[in-house]
């Protein structure tokens, strides 16, 4: 049997601790997201910390570590929130479809399943006209509010970008214009820093195809 160097057990031993702390604060971190009505990982993140006394950096799960457990809790605990998410994707495809004419793609909380009942359908709207947008959504007759907000485009760019948010079917829609280029490679996301994971509206249909046959209980089964 080969002989463990006392300082690697007690090294392999630290990363295991460290690994179930993580794994701790990720899930502590969810449930206040999906009980408290927390939106902000940072701040859920050191609250969870807080709660369970743990207090060292190496332990603090990334965001994305959140995002999984999240999706694991509604699972579990909220199966109502499910609904919410298959009703908002629903929107969401009508949506895209309506926008067509500016490459829509669905982002966010719908598209990663983590959506509930205060979550808005968000998409990415392109075009190099910041006002298109603004002039189709009148020709439409659709009441919206303009915001702006920072775009990451990579590690080293940003710009302000005009937003739209209106309500449709008693759903909040929130809308993203970016500049066609975009297309090429997704924007930063907040969670992670990596390219923002979007759907176009051929994509959406498939995912809301394979939940139909995921769920589909045939008779007597």
């Amino acid at each position: 049997m080969p002989h463990v160097h006392p300082h690697a057990h007690a090294h392999q031993h630290a990363r295991t601790r460290t690994r179930e702390r993580r794994h701790r604060l990720a899930h502590e971190a969810a449930r206040l997201m999906a009980e408290g009505g927390m939106l902000d990982f940072h701040q859920a993140k050191l609250k969870a910390a807080q709660r369970l006394g743990i207090h060292d950096d190496a332990s603090l799960p990334r965001n994305r570590e959140i995002e999984d457990a999240l999706r694991e809790y509604q699972r579990l605990f909220q199966r109502d929130s499910w609904g919410e998410v298959r009703r908002r994707r629903e929107a969401a495809l009508h949506a895209l479809e309506f926008f067509a004419p500016f490459s829509p793609r669905l982002v966010g909380a719908v598209l990663e399943g983590t959506a509930d009942a205060r979550s808005p359908v968000c998409l990415h709207l392109h075009d190099d006209d910041p006002d298109a947008v603004q002039r189709f959504l009148e020709q439409h007759r659709i009441p919206v509010e303009g915001r702006s907000r920072q775009a990451r485009l990579d590690r080293e760019r940003s710009c302000s970008v005009p937003v739209w948010v209106f309500a449709a079917d008693a759903l909040a829609f929130d809308l993203t214009v970016l500049p066609r280029v975009v297309l090429r490679q997704a924007p930063l996301s907040g969670i992670d820093e990596k390219p923002m994971d979007r759907a176009s509206a051929a994509r959406l249909r498939q995912i809301l195809a394979d939940e139909e046959i995921e769920a589909y209980v045939p008779p007597g089964g």
